[in-house]
């Protein structure tokens, strides 16, 4: 199990900085995910650990040894990309086996690990088909056991879902835990679904602008945003924020919540809430409208489960409180979190 460090990495593309400065190290054997919205720098980054790119400054270390300069083969490390890039013409077997080939290692290994691989994937009934003939969950299933056949140290996964339905971009997702626990390889995985990231990653690196905004395990990324782009950025609905002079406060849709469900949740703000509309969605209700009570008012969006069965109705306005212990308080020009300041 390797541990990957990333040193005040900088890549610029005609004189803007993909990446800005990155400093990561990873965990060994963790789940890593890499997220944020397109044209962060997440891929450049995963590529740049790679060897694809070579970077601006800074350094790639993997298991203490510099990485930078170093060919991608000689890295030890596996990447499956977005598009999966199978070859049409080869078999599934022929595909898994292709890295081995260009080692030429002998075949009665070749066969070997491409048979483990294989089957650890639950694929071995599908080592004479082509390509076109899989499933998208299939062709990603593929693409993962030509990386692991590599034996290597690190996993870089590149957004392999979002080739998939919604439906099976879950199962998939599930089975990409799964697989990562079973062989305890050292894995960065980069998306921009926030529902992947929570789900999969021991830790999340929130990017934006070629730099890291938070890096912590997803309850805390979460719960404790470190600026206003982390705490909008995760979450849907995401964060409210209220202005109150020079802060900004913030609290989840969930925490919103009607007066009366909320007095056992010890020390509250209540607010006066102006309801707009109302959305059913998947149990839970989705209440929009404006707060006022908080700071200065401003519409935001309350998400109550479907035990709360308050009614509502537009056009009213309703007594709705936040346990003060789930408020989050942030510089209105910085966007940074500061402590909370007395009333």
């Amino acid at each position: 199990m390797a541990v990957v460090e990333v040193r005040k990495l900088v890549k610029t593309f005609d004189g803007v900085n993909a990446i800005d400065g990155v400093d990561i190290e990873t965990l060994a054997g963790e789940y890593l995910v890499l997220l944020g919205p397109s044209g962060c720098g997440k891929t450049t980054l995963l590529r740049a650990i790679a060897g694809l790119e070579q970077p601006s400054s800074g350094d790639v270390l993997i298991d203490g040894h510099v990485g930078t300069g170093v060919p991608p083969r000689v890295r030890k490390v596996a990447m499956v990309f977005q598009s999966y890039a199978l070859y049409p013409h080869k078999s599934v077997l022929g595909n898994i086996a292709f890295p081995l080939r260009a080692a030429r290692l002998p075949r009665a290994d070749i066969a070997r690990k491409a048979r483990w691989a294989a089957d650890l994937l639950q694929i071995g009934h599908l080592l004479d088909r082509k390509p076109r003939a899989l499933s998208g969950g299939e062709r990603q299933r593929v693409a993962l056991a030509r990386a692991l056949v590599r034996e290597p140290h690190v996993f870089l996964l590149d957004e392999p879902l979002s080739n998939l339905d919604a439906k099976l971009r879950a199962t998939a997702r599930e089975e990409l835990k799964r697989f990562q626990e079973e062989i305890g390889t050292t894995t960065i995985y980069v998306t921009h679904d926030q529902v992947e990231a929570m789900g999969l990653g021991d830790r999340i690196a929130v990017l934006s602008a070629g730099r890291v905004r938070q890096l912590g395990p997803p309850a805390e990324v979460y719960d404790d945003p470190a600026d206003t782009f982390v705490a909008t950025f995760i979450g849907s609905p995401p964060m409210n924020l209220v202005p109150r002079r020079e802060r900004l406060v913030g609290f989840r849709p969930e925490h919103l919540l009607p007066a009366t469900v909320s007095a056992d949740l010890g020390p509250r703000e209540t607010v006066w809430f102006a309801v707009d509309r109302v959305e059913y969605l998947s149990g839970d209700r989705h209440v929009y409208g404006t707060v006022t009570g908080l700071g200065e008012p401003t519409r935001v969006v309350a998400r109550l489960p479907a035990t709360v069965d308050a009614p509502l109705h537009s056009g009213q306005t309703y007594d709705f409180a936040v346990p003060r212990g789930r408020l989050r308080f942030f510089d209105a020009a910085t966007g940074r979190r500061t402590d909370p300041v007395r009333r």
